[in-house]
């Protein structure tokens, strides 16, 4: 018996490889590894690091509302940066999408990630 459940949203970014967007296994959703693209156009959205960090928030909230969970139900969250000075960037706008408590983290630097954007996030969400 296949116990997997592939969650799928057009709210945000459609994979773009051999992936789901996320997947919920016995309770527990993970959440492919999101960069910051517009769902509606598959491009990277335009201006700064502050504009990748808050699109990738959006689209990992939009994947956890087609499990039927929210941002809140994220028990490990990791951040993928091309530039670990960005980390502070990321805590500050983090306070905007989530309140304590707050999700177990793992911040990684990392030489090049996808479409050669600044930062990608993947989650896993807790069992219901």
């Amino acid at each position: 018996m296949n116990s997997k459940k592939i969650i799928h949203t057009d709210q945000a970014p459609q994979a773009i490889g051999t992936y789901s967007q996320a997947v919920d296994y016995k309770g527990l959703i993970f959440v492919s590894g999101q960069i910051p693209l517009d769902p509606q156009s598959m491009e990277v959205v335009e201006g700064g690091i502050e504009v990748q960090i808050s699109r990738v928030f959006d689209n990992l909230s939009a994947v956890c509302t087609a499990g039927g969970r929210s941002l809140d139900d994220i028990v490990k969250l990791t951040i993928y940066l091309t530039d670990m000075g960005d980390f502070p960037l990321v805590n500050g706008i983090m306070e905007q999408y989530f309140s304590a408590p707050y999700p177990a983290r793992a911040a990684i630097g990392v030489a090049s990630l996808p479409k050669g954007v600044a930062v990608e996030m993947d989650a896993i969400l807790g069992g219901c």
